[in-house]
């Protein structure tokens, strides 16, 4: 796709672009790049949570299983899936998944789109922060190839929940950051009407992420975003996992588990 008639945006018009309710989510990538998916239900604990979908699927030929964050197609939906803000239920879900993966030696491919995690009565009752924080433990031990994909908004510990990979990818304009820019300057600033400022000085963007080297890849965008072309988009996230899956399917698993424990602790001592 021509880059060269694209205007450049700033990170609160990324923002923006990745909170359209008419961006594709996790389940339209899922139904546009993978083959025979059979949906999975539930943590074996409390039980099931709209807000993060995940299964078995084909893809090339492969068995893999899928997870994604699931944010609504409309207000309806939105209501039924929390607005894609995940409760424990769904990490353990989520991790119930994975090691099964590994138990079957699936690649695991996840679809990070949320605000944040829920951070309602309930799901602190229930445990978020313990199971955001073994999702992130079992992640970087898992045996098998994990591949994250930021399709939307990637907010917080919620995301990072997901992404805990080998790779971790950003559609051109989603974001990814440690809280959102209302929150953000609302605490350093007490003044929340300085959040485009603030989407700026955090360096949220993809293409901030990947000059830092947080992220490997950037997947094109058509210009007005994702939605003006949902195909497109499908087909280069389709693409790059042709290309890259293969790959780290081939490593030996003690060197897969390495390099993933490499990345992470080079994300941990950088410095700007």
């Amino acid at each position: 796709m021509d880059n060269e008639n694209k205007r450049n945006l700033s990170a609160w018009e990324k923002l923006t672009i990745a909170r359209k309710v008419e961006r594709p989510t996790s389940l339209d990538y899922i139904e546009n790049i993978f083959d025979d998916f059979i949906e999975l239900h539930g943590d074996r604990v409390f039980g099931d949570d709209p807000a993060i979908v995940g299964g078995i699927a084909k893809f090339n030929g492969i068995s893999v299983t899928v997870i994604g964050e699931q944010k609504g197609r409309d207000t309806k939906e939105n209501i039924e899936r929390n607005f894609g803000m995940p409760n424990p239920e769904g990490y353990r879900k989520a991790l119930r998944l994975m090691k099964q993966a590994e138990k079957f030696k699936r690649p695991v491919i996840c679809f990070v789109d949320t605000s944040g995690a829920y951070c309602g009565v309930g799901a602190e009752e229930r445990g978020q922060g313990e199971a955001i924080a073994k999702n992130l433990i079992e992640m970087s031990q898992l045996k098998t190839p994990v591949i994250s994909v930021v399709i939307g908004e990637g907010g917080s510990g919620g995301a990072l929940a997901l992404a805990v990979a080998d790779q971790v990818w950003m559609l051109e304009n989603s974001i990814y950051s440690v809280l959102s820019p209302e929150g953000f300057a609302s605490i350093l600033w007490k003044d929340s009407r300085r959040s485009k400022e603030a989407a700026e000085v955090m360096k949220i963007t993809a293409q901030d992420l990947k000059n830092y080297e947080i992220i490997e890849r950037i997947i094109e965008e058509p210009e007005g975003g994702a939605d003006a072309n949902a195909k497109f988009v499908f087909d280069s996230v389709k693409n790059a996992l042709i290309e890259e899956l293969p790959k780290l399917m081939d490593k030996d698993k003690g060197l897969l588990l390495q390099e993933r424990y490499n990345r992470f602790r080079k994300i941990g001592n950088f410095k700007e």
